[in-house]
């Protein structure tokens, strides 16, 4: 791999703060990129374009990421005085549909939290700590990163607010509900003592794995089918119920930590199809209908 490469991941690491995720998968991008090309950094406009007949094969959202990846790398080079001129207009441009998300009904979270709320009757700390967990996934709309590693002290203590360090280190204050707070007041009741995480696990904290596993779980043992289960899908369904209820949607874009307003917006996709359910059965005409 060229040292240009190597100097382009060093500053998203450095100046951007970019995830170790985020840098593996550029790494991967680039080098695939500079393997099929040559050498990426010295890359012609045509050379370039070639590149949409390698990413044929691949889905639209992950070239429009491979794309990205490189436009991002031949910034750099022209801010480094590397390369005077720009070749990047010539990357491929994959037309992207943003999905719409995969939410749960109001009946599927009520079913969800009733069988969490007998199982933390018990009063055992797997129970109690799973209450917590998904008053806070689906109560605050909180990322799984950003739920399974907050430290213990980012639990709320005069003020109904949690603060979370979201994507690129960036940090946000979130609202805690009542429910939430009780949920936290129990697990913090019965917690081991020392890790300075607020859900330790060995010495650090459970991983988003286990977060998965557990909560598929739980989703069994409520008799929801557990595909349908996963914590985006419980942030999800966080932003489209509060939509549901007439949150406005800059409040929801400061609440999941969106840097994109348009990114918010999808959730009025979601809430739309309701909307138009609500006017075929609850409008005054739709009751003439023969």
């Amino acid at each position: 791999m060229s040292a240009q490469i190597e100097e382009f991941l060093a500053m998203l690491a450095a100046e951007r703060g970019a995830a170790s995720n985020t840098i593996s998968a550029y790494r991967r991008d680039l080098e695939g990129a500079d393997e099929y090309l040559g050498d990426l950094a010295a890359a012609t406009t045509d050379q370039l374009a070639s590149l949409g007949s390698a990413w044929a094969g691949l889905a639209s959202s992950s070239a429009a990421r491979k794309a990205s990846a490189l436009r991002q790398f031949f910034g750099f080079l022209i801010d480094e005085g590397i390369r005077q001129d720009d070749p990047s207009p010539a990357i491929p441009r994959p037309v992207t549909r943003r999905p719409l998300p995969k939410i749960l009904s109001h009946d599927q979270v009520a079913a969800l939290f009733g069988c969490a709320e007998r199982e933390a009757e018990s009063g055992l700390p797997g129970p109690v700590r799973m209450l917590a967990l998904l008053e806070l996934l689906y109560g605050s709309g909180l990322r799984a990163t950003e739920l399974v590693s907050l430290p213990l002290s980012a639990v709320p203590r005069d003020a109904p607010f949690l603060t979370v360090t979201g994507k690129g280190g960036v940090a946000r204050m979130v609202p805690v509900s009542g429910r939430a707070q009780q949920a936290l007041a129990r697990w913090l009741a019965v917690r081991p003592a020392g890790p300075k995480f607020l859900f330790p696990s060995r010495g650090k904290h459970i991983s988003r794995i286990r977060l998965y596993q557990m909560l598929k779980e739980l989703a069994v043992r409520a008799e929801i089918p557990p595909e349908r289960i996963s914590p985006h899908v419980l942030r999800h369904a966080f932003a489209t119920h509060l939509l549901e209820g007439g949150a406005d949607l800059r409040a929801l874009q400061t609440m999941l930590g969106h840097a994109d307003i348009a990114t918010t917006q999808i959730y009025t996709h979601v809430d739309s199809a309701r909307l138009v359910e609500l006017v075929n059965q609850k409008h005054p005409l739709a009751q003439k209908q023969s």
